[in-house]
C-alpha cells in the first residue's frame, strides 16, 4: 500500500492527559491502575480511571452531547495541539474532504444505563432525553462537530480492535479518493456494562493485571481517548510517522475466546507486514494486545513466536493503562509512535514470572533502541483482529 502520513497524534489515559504524561509514566514504570472507585459500582478490582473527567467543561453549544464519554473525548482532543491540527487540516483540505473514523465499544452507554434506572412513566428523564448521546455512533458525531470535519463519518465497533481498525478504514477512504485526510481515534469510558459485563465472563482480576505472567488471572479495565490525523499529501516537515501497513482478519472462532491456534491473529500480522513490504525481522517493537487473561496471552504469544525472530522486543502496556477496550488500538498506536520517536520500548508492568509457554520475544523490562518500524496488535471479541505497522518519518 502507499504509506499514509501521520501528522499529529495524542493519547489520554489513566497515566494522564497527553503524550508527555504517557511517556513519563512509561519511562518511570508508574502504573495508572487503582482500586475501583467508580460511584455505585462496588466490584473488587483495579481500574485505569482517567482523573478529572467529570469536571471537564463542554464548549458553548455542545450541551446536547453531554456525557462522560464525550467529556473524555473533549479532554483528549485538547492535548498536544491536536484539536488545532485537526481544524487546520479541515481549513486546508476543505471540510468535505476530511473524514472522521472513530472506534468505541460502548459509546455513551453509561448515560443510557442511568436513563433506564431513572425512567419516568416509561420515558427517559428530561436531563437524559438527548438522542445524540444514546446513539451508538455518538462519538464520531461529537468529534465531527468539534473539529468541523464534514467528510465521510464512520464508527467502528468491533470491541477491542475498534480504534486500530479505524486506520485501515481511513486508508481505504483516501485510496478510493473519498477523502484527503482523516481524523481517526477511539474513546471508551468505564461504566456498569463494562465492569459487570467482563466480570460475568470471568475475565476481571481482583488485583492489578499481570500480562504474560505465569500467575496471570484476568484483566484490569481502563478508559482512554486518543486521536491521530492522517493525510494523503502532507505539507513539508509535518510528518510524525507513516502508516505503512495494516492487516485485518475475522476468524469468528468464538464470541469471546480467540482461535486456539491464533490463526486470525497471525493472519492479521502477516497481512500488515505484507502491505508494508517488510519482513518480520524488520520490526523493532511490537505492542501486544496482551490483556492478561490466560487464554488470550498464550494464544498471542504463540502466534508471535511462530512469526518473529527471538530478537524482537514485544510487550503489553495494559499494566500501565488497563485494557481500554474500544480505545486500546489508538493507545497502543500512540505508544508505538512514541517508541519510533524516542526509542523507548516499554516492558510489561506488574509481571515478574514469565509464562514458560511464551517465547523470548515477550519482554518485561523497558529497553532503549533506535528503531525504524513498529507494530501494534488489537484483537477483539468474535475474532475481529487488526495489526498496524508504522514507520519512522
Amino acid at each position: 500500500m502507499a504509506p499514509v502520513a501521520v501528522t499529529a497524534f495524542t493519547a489520554t489515559t489513566a497515566l494522564g492527559p497527553g503524550l508527555q504524561a504517557q511517556r513519563q509514566a512509561l519511562e518511570g514504570r508508574r502504573s495508572g491502575l487503582r482500586r475501583n472507585d467508580l460511584p455505585e459500582k462496588p466490584l473488587e478490582c483495579w481500574i485505569g480511571r482517567v482523573e478529572g473527567v467529570e469536571a471537564v467543561e463542554f464548549p458553548a453549544g455542545f450541551e446536547a452531547w453531554r456525557s462522560r464519554n464525550h467529556r473524555l473525548a473533549w479532554l483528549g482532543l485538547q492535548q498536544d495541539g491536536f484539536l488545532d491540527a485537526a481544524r487546520a487540516a479541515v481549513a486546508h483540505h476543505g471540510a468535505a474532504r476530511v473524514a472522521v473514523v472513530i472506534g468505541t465499544s460502548t459509546s455513551s452507554i453509561g448515560e443510557t444505563e442511568d436513563a433506564y434506572t431513572r425512567l419516568e412513566d416509561g420515558r427517559f428523564p428530561a436531563d437524559l432525553a438527548r438522542l445524540k448521546v444514546h446513539s451508538p455512533d455518538a462519538a464520531s458525531g461529537f468529534v465531527r462537530a468539534a473539529t468541523g470535519a464534514a467528510g465521510p463519518a464512520l464508527t467502528v465497533a468491533t470491541a477491542c480492535s475498534s480504534s486500530a481498525k479505524v486506520f485501515a478504514h481511513a486508508a481505504r477512504l483516501m485510496q478510493a479518493g473519498l477523502a484527503d485526510a482523516a481524523i481517526v481515534g477511539g474513546v471508551d469510558t468505564l461504566c456498569g456494562s463494562v465492569l459487570y459485563g467482563f466480570n460475568a465472563l470471568q475475565l476481571v482480576s481482583a488485583q492489578p493485571c499481570r500480562p504474560f505472567d505465569a500467575a496471570r488471572d484476568g484483566l484490569s479495565l481502563g478508559e482512554a481517548a486518543g486521536f491521530a490525523l492522517l493525510e494523503r499529501q502532507p505539507g513539508a516537515g509535518q510528518v510524525r510517522a507513516w502508516l505503512a501497513g495494516y492487516g485485518e482478519s475475522s476468524d469468528a472462532h468464538h464470541m469471546s475466546s480467540p482461535h486456539p491456534e491464533g490463526l486470525g491473529a497471525r493472519r492479521a500480522m502477516e497481512d500488515a507486514l505484507a502491505r508494508a513490504g517488510l519482513a518480520p525481522g524488520d520490526i523493532g517493537y511490537l505492542s501486544l494486545h496482551g490483556t492478561a487473561t490466560p487464554a488470550n496471552d498464550s494464544v498471542e504469544a504463540a502466534a508471535v513466536a511462530a512469526l518473529f525472530p527471538d530478537t524482537l522486543h514485544a510487550s503489553s502496556t495494559k499494566g500501565w493503562t488497563g485494557h481500554t477496550l474500544g480505545a486500546a488500538g489508538i493507545v497502543e498506536t500512540a505508544f508505538s509512535l512514541l517508541a519510533l520517536e524516542h526509542g523507548l520500548l516499554p516492558g510489561t508492568l506488574n509481571s515478574t514470572a514469565p509464562d514458560p509457554a511464551c517465547g523470548p520475544q515477550i519482554r518485561f523490562d523497558n529497553a532503549r533502541a533506535d528503531i525504524v518500524h513498529a507494530m501494534n496488535n488489537a484483537f477483539g471479541f468474535g475474532g475481529n483482529n487488526c495489526s498496524l505497522v508504522f514507520s519512522r518519518a
